[in-house]
């Protein structure tokens, strides 16, 4: 039995999904086209904070709360219809997200390079 790699399936992943800059995320943000979504752990918002007017949608339950036919379905939490823009500590997590949700049917999807590392350096705003 051969096991990949957690940084295989991060390469992997990265090949398939598109990743933006801050700047990009931050454009397309503060245009309303997409929603920003924080995959971090609720431990991970409560030590270091969160990005304004993000929402906080936990790793291990995102595909559930994006599937209209889960139990689990958060109506009315996102517009389907816009940009999910997926963001974790420092990249890892969104990627294999992102690709989760390319692989869901999702069309518009991104994952935003160096996470909320990166975006603390950027133009959002900390809360």
């Amino acid at each position: 039995m051969t096991i990949k790699s957690s940084q295989t399936l991060v390469a992997e992943a990265l090949k398939e999904i598109n990743t933006i800059s801050t700047d990009e995320a931050f454009e397309l943000s503060n245009q309303g086209k997409c929603n920003l979504i924080d995959i971090r752990d609720i431990r991970e918002l409560q030590n270091e904070g969160r990005v304004e007017n993000s929402h906080h949608i936990p790793r291990g339950m995102l595909e559930f709360w994006l599937d209209p036919e889960s139990v689990y379905f958060k109506e009315g939490k996102l517009d389907l219809n816009k940009e999910m823009v997926l963001f974790c500590a420092g990249g890892l997590r969104s990627a294999l997200a992102a690709k989760s949700l390319k692989d869901m049917g999702f069309e518009k999807v991104s994952h935003i390079d160096g996470g909320f590392g990166a975006i603390k350096q950027s133009n959002f705003k900390i809360v």
